[in-house]
């Protein structure tokens, strides 16, 4: 007992402090997407708090946080401002219809982590990940230079920028310079510490946190605890039209939201070198979506600049997301004034040394050494998700890395070509024979000018899907046709089923009655194994 208590705490400082870091620069992120979407901040700071919480204690992923994100709520808006338009003018509907959208979400992202969905993020081929971190980097710097602007949209000027700029410089230069000192105080919350109270001290005519809640329209970081939102059952009614209206909304947020948690959660594992559970990740994030729309929260997912800001931070454990969340929520209680003092160029300083070390660099140096359709993934992703979103980019990543590995292997097919003393022609066909590959293979036979006797033997070959065999069964077609035979050897065992299925004559053209090794062992691999172990005995 003594030794499982060491272990849970031995990072615990670490977790608690980063945590604390983490929850500082939760705020206006919260604040800022709250004011995207269209609600209050307070709705955005209580979803933050509630799915950080939850998906600290039951997600699949220790050391990653989760809370309110734009990716979510550039969607949000517009069903905001939809379900407003269905009630009179104040009575804010669009609110409690994004509720039930987020309870909707909750329940789908749930029902993919019973389906085991989650393992499909294994998919994702590295050239994308490399361009969904690069893409990402230049997402969080370009949303930091918003911070540079005034109320009107104006960038500042004179002492106030010079101001704005000298506190950047110097979170990010204490940030740089105190790990090379000493790595046992978390540099992040050391500069934020350092650089308010500079700020506050020298009566700096700077934007914080407070300014920045106010200029957006809301009123302060005050609040009390969530509330249970029971006007849900009330005013948005339950039927046909209701779904038919948050039901693609919620189908999008629920797919972005996995989407973007799921490669927060590959990122962190490659940073950590550990292996989180996609699945249980799925569960926590759908839980925590269906409590934070019941407990008036604007939903969310994993916020990957939060979660690299924790890692970097040393948190790796549970604790640290707990601490960040239950942290908030004491912000929020009892220490808003405080918070609201708090300069946004430190949190712009900790995030541009988050955007540096998240960059991948290193693909700067590896574009010369890699093929040029992966250069392509690398450069389309990174652009797609600063033009669209995350999930935009991840899907179409994946969709060209498909259709490239595609049209690679469809150049692969070979047919070796001989004659046998009896006069038979035999085609040796070699590599994957799938929907990618039919023409190649279609155009390896001679139909009209083979002798009588054909075999194909598919040995080296696999046949892949539908299309293949569908194929096979047009060629055999095709020599009958000029009245000659075919013969079919060495096909899988799945795949003469489905051919025997298709049409009974293929059990007079696939040879079954094979003496040939290398089709067993292949067909066998425990045979393979057990006899190379007697072998060596």
């Amino acid at each position: 007992m003594t030794e499982f208590i060491r272990k849970r705490t031995a990072n615990a400082k670490n977790d608690i402090l980063s945590g604390i870091t983490v929850a500082l620069a939760l705020v206006p992120e919260a604040v800022a997407f709250a004011f995207v979407a269209g609600v209050d901040p307070l709705v955005g700071l209580y979803a933050a708090f509630m799915i950080g919480l939850i998906t600290a204690l039951f997600g699949g992923r220790p050391g990653m946080i989760s809370g309110a994100t734009g990716a979510l709520a550039v969607v949000m808006v517009s069903l905001v401002a939809e379900g407003n338009a269905f009630g009179a003018e104040g009575e804010n509907l669009g609110l409690y219809y994004l509720f039930a959208t987020v309870i909707l979400m909750g329940f789908i992202q749930m029902l993919a982590g019973v389906l085991k969905l989650g393992k499909f993020v294994r998919l994702i081929p590295h050239p994308v990940m490399m361009g969904f971190v690069n893409g990402l980097a230049i997402v969080i710097f370009l949303a930091q230079l918003k911070m540079f602007r005034d109320v009107n949209g104006d960038w500042f000027s004179g002492a106030q920028m010079w101001t704005m700029l000298g506190l950047v410089a110097l979170t990010m230069g204490i940030m740089f310079g105190l790990p090379k000192l000493t790595k046992k105080l978390p540099e992040a919350l050391i500069a934020i510490l350092v650089v308010s109270a500079i700020a506050i001290l020298g009566d700096f005519d700077v934007a914080t946190v407070g300014s920045f809640i106010r200029d957006g329209g809301g009123e302060g970081l005050k609040g009390g605890l969530p509330q249970f939102q029971t006007d849900i059952f009330t005013k948005v009614p339950f039927n046909w039209q209701t779904l038919r209206f948050i039901g693609p909304y919620a189908l999008i947020l629920a797919a972005i939201g996995l989407i973007e948690s799921l490669m927060t959660l590959n990122l962190v594992d490659e940073l950590t070198d550990t292996r989180g559970n996609t699945n249980r990740e799925c569960m926590a994030q759908g839980g925590a979506n269906i409590i934070t729309g019941l407990f008036g929260g604007m939903g969310g997912c994993a916020m990957i600049g939060q979660s690299l800001i924790n890692i970097k931070g040393g948190g790796r454990g549970r604790l640290s997301g707990i601490v960040a969340a239950l942290m908030l929520l004491f912000f929020i209680l009892f220490a808003s004034g405080l918070i609201e003092q708090v300069p946004i160029a430190a949190l712009v300083g900790v995030m541009f040394m988050v955007v540096i070390g998240t960059f991948a660099w290193s693909s700067f140096r590896i574009l010369n050494k890699i093929p040029i359709t992966d250069v392509i993934v690398l450069v389309a992703v990174s652009s797609l998700t600063v033009i669209f979103d995350l999930a935009v980019a991840v899907i179409a990543g994946v969709i060209i890395s498909a259709l490239v590995f595609s049209w690679e292997n469809a150049k692969r097919i070979r047919a070796r070509k001989r004659m046998r003393e009896d006069g038979t022609k035999v085609y040796e066909i070699w590599g994957p024979l799938f929907f990618g590959s039919i023409i190649a293979f279609n155009e390896k036979f001679d139909v009209k000018n083979d002798p009588q006797e054909v075999e194909v033997d598919f040995v080296e070959s696999r046949v892949s899907d539908h299309s293949a065999i569908e194929a096979i069964f047009n060629l055999v077609n095709k020599y009958e046709a000029e009245g000659k035979t075919i013969r079919l050897k060495h096909l899988s065992e799945d795949c003469k089923i489905l051919l025997y299925k298709s049409s009974p004559k293929f059990r007079e053209v696939i040879i079954e009655d094979i003496d040939d090794p290398r089709y067993h062992l292949a067909e066998n691999p425990e045979a393979f194994t057990k006899g190379l172990s007697e072998y060596k005995l």
